[in-house]
């Protein structure tokens, strides 16, 4: 829809990376729609993942973070109406630096609220729908029958859902290291489609 605000977050260390292709083809598609899309490039922008000591709380609201940086991204997210994020599958777990994100970013008192340790949080994100876009060299069943897809558990279960994300999309494309050329331009066109379903809505 025109006028959504929409923020891309990328992390993968390797300029011309097939994820930073990913985006790059999202970011497209939204921006033809009309869209005002933000993309982070959390390595480029060198994020510092590391959570300080003043920030491990879980229900009084964050203090005010002393890295600018964070504090830039804390009020960037709350300002979306949607998010992507973008990354490979390493050991069964996103890149440090947005694992690192997601732990000083969407912090108590901006992105969530908790009465109590062993509360319901409230989330407190305006986004309510996001796209996950994962690469990966492991084939689908091996992945889902022995890890049990733990992206999956990550971002739909634990993460999103917590912060008020009520609609969690996610597509793998695997594997990536002997994909052909072709097949990459399948799958380009493939997370342009969830970009556009993630805009309308649908899907």
């Amino acid at each position: 829809m025109a006028g959504t605000g929409i923020g891309i977050y990328l992390a993968h260390p390797r300029p011309g990376s097939f994820n930073h292709a990913l985006a790059e083809a999202v970011a497209d598609e939204l921006r033809e729609r009309g869209c005002r899309v933000t993309v982070y490039d959390l390595y480029a922008e060198g994020f510092d993942p590391l959570l300080p000591a003043d920030g491990t709380g879980t229900v009084e609201a964050a203090p005010e973070a002393g890295d600018g940086l964070v504090r830039h991204h804390r009020r960037e997210v709350a300002r979306h109406d949607a998010l992507v994020f973008v990354h490979p599958n390493w050991w069964g777990m996103p890149p440090a630096v947005l694992t690192g994100w997601v732990q000083r970013v969407l912090a108590p008192g901006v992105a969530y609220k908790l009465g109590t340790a062993d509360g319901e949080p409230a989330g407190l994100l305006k986004a309510r729908r996001a796209l996950v876009l994962n690469t990966s060299d492991t084939p689908a069943e091996r992945e889902e029958h022995e890890f049990g897809d733990p992206l999956q558990r990550v971002w739909a279960a634990c993460v999103l859902p917590y912060v008020g994300v009520d609609e969690v999309r996610r597509q793998v494309f695997r594997t990536v290291t002997d994909s052909s050329a072709g097949q990459r331009e399948t799958w380009l066109r493939q997370a342009r489609q969830a970009a556009a379903e993630l805009d309308d809505g649908t899907g």
